[in-house]
């Protein structure tokens, strides 16, 4: 650690649960989020902000107006342009000390595995079950932790997967629902605060799994934020 990370990070080294050793532990880890959209978005804005030292976003979208009331990493003048590419150009205006990489591309059972494997954590905010499926089965293949969240009307999900080999996605839902039977945000809708809510609970159980804190392995976190009813589902072990 040098000087600059003492002034940026010091707020959050005071903590008796990070200290030095932990910010260390931040500064170390490599971490790749799966799309940069709405739940993306936060969770990129604070792991860089709060020191991940490698960082990773794989999309291959452009820039919709559409995306803007709720991706908060983009602006209008950002329209048709590559999200991977403006993602990264925000990010190290934001913290210029970790490193960053793009891949401009989607996920496939061709790449997964080289793309993840270059990665300790994985945070999953894909909108899509099929590439959430993948994912998780990579995760289990290459035995990575898995952060898990999903954004549905006012009701959202987090959970830890695969973390010291408790339970995985497929522990919990066997079977991905069949296409016609998911609902999705462009006909749904999706009030622009809530994939912020959310994501950041996903890179904060990040920064807890990086941390060896007690987080949300074995535990689906549900929350309704129209009545602010909170629930945990736990399933597998509950461990850390």
């Amino acid at each position: 650690m040098d000087t600059t990370d003492f002034l940026r990070y010091n707020r959050q080294m005071n903590l008796p649960e990070v200290g030095i050793e932990g910010q260390m532990k931040i500064k170390q880890a490599k971490v790749l989020v799966i799309g940069a959209g709405g739940l993306g978005s936060p969770v990129l804005t604070y792991l860089a902000s709060c020191g991940v030292g490698t960082l990773g976003v794989i999309d291959f979208d452009t820039i919709e107006h559409h995306n803007l009331h709720r991706q908060i990493l983009f602006t209008e003048a950002d329209i048709n342009k590559n999200k991977t590419s403006i993602a990264k150009q925000r990010i190290e205006q934001i913290n210029p000390h970790i490193h960053f990489t793009i891949y401009d591309e989607q996920l496939t059972s061709d790449n997964a595995v080289s793309i993840l494997g270059s990665f300790d954590i994985i945070v999953d905010g894909s909108d899509n079950f099929s590439t959430r499926y993948l994912v998780n089965d990579t995760c289990v293949t290459l035995d990575k932790t898995l952060v898990y969240g999903t954004i549905m009307g006012f009701e959202g999900q987090v959970s830890v997967f695969n973390h010291h080999n408790n339970a995985n996605l497929r522990d919990l839902f066997p079977e991905p629902p069949a296409p016609e039977d998911v609902p999705n945000c462009s006909l749904n809708g999706v009030l622009g605060t809530f994939p912020g809510i959310i994501g950041t609970i996903m890179a904060h159980e990040t920064l807890k799994v990086i941390l060896d804190l007690p987080s949300l392995s074995g535990q689906l976190l549900i929350l309704n934020t129209l009545t602010w009813e909170i629930n945990k589902l736990k399933y597998g072990s509950v461990t850390y």
